[in-house]
């Protein structure tokens, strides 16, 4: 599990493929920051641009660590099958605390950058999301992009999909990878994990109530 807050900015710094068919995955090395691998060990949980991967060599001496990305997930992320900065952030333990909100490192759609401009001192971001991916976003509620908890401050359903705008402080955009976005740029969006819990819950109450509607229908009375 993890919160959205970044932990560091690192740098995919070489691919290697693991196979020559396109199910075949890719081998990332990544540079990050000095120091930054101090308490990692192999296996450890490390969002890379919010998609969860498994370290499986690191270097503390070269400040570089690697991981294996498979087939399926390069088809359901963005902006890990190519070189260039991408924001970091190490598992939560259980004594850490809950900075941003809970976020499960489970990627649930590509969006795209529709504006990216400054604002008086901050940055305004707006992004359109796959249309399905609409009802899990409210005012003033989470959402995860490249890996970084963020609130939303409008919403907009559209005939393309759902746009939502977020507004990025000056700390946000020079401590994460978010300040190299640009407009038509694809982003790793992930709901709020309690949104997808809630409408579970609705649907199989919906469920459940046609079930017993249709079962008293058909009951001899």
């Amino acid at each position: 599990m993890f919160t959205g807050i970044i932990t560091g900015v690192g740098r995919i710094a070489a691919l290697h493929d693991l196979g020559s068919s396109l199910s075949h995955g890719k081998r990332l090395t990544l540079e990050v920051p000095a120091g930054y691998l101090d308490d990692i060990g192999l296996g450890d949980s490390i969002a890379i641009n919010g998609a969860c991967m498994t370290v499986t060599s690191f270097d503390v001496a070269t400040h570089q660590f690697t991981i294996d990305i498979s087939a399926e997930s390069l088809d359901k992320t963005c902006g890990l099958d190519k070189l260039g900065k991408v924001n970091l952030e190490k598992a939560l333990r259980a004594h850490d605390r809950l900075g941003g909100h809970i976020v499960s490192g489970h990627v649930d759609g590509i969006g795209k950058v529709t504006h990216f401009a400054q604002v008086g001192e901050s940055w305004e971001l707006k992004i359109l999301s796959p249309a399905n991916m609409g009802k899990y976003l409210a005012y003033k509620g989470s959402i995860t992009v490249n890996g970084v908890s963020l609130t939303v401050n409008k919403v907009l359903d559209t005939a393309a999909g759902c746009e939502f705008s977020i507004n990025l402080i000056p700390h946000t955009v020079e401590n994460t990878a978010l300040g190299t976005l640009q407009t038509g740029s694809p982003v790793n969006l992930e709901i709020d994990l309690i949104a997808r819990y809630v409408e579970r819950m609705l649907n199989n109450d919906a469920s459940a109530n046609s079930a017993a509607a249709a079962f008293k229908a058909a009951s001899p009375h």
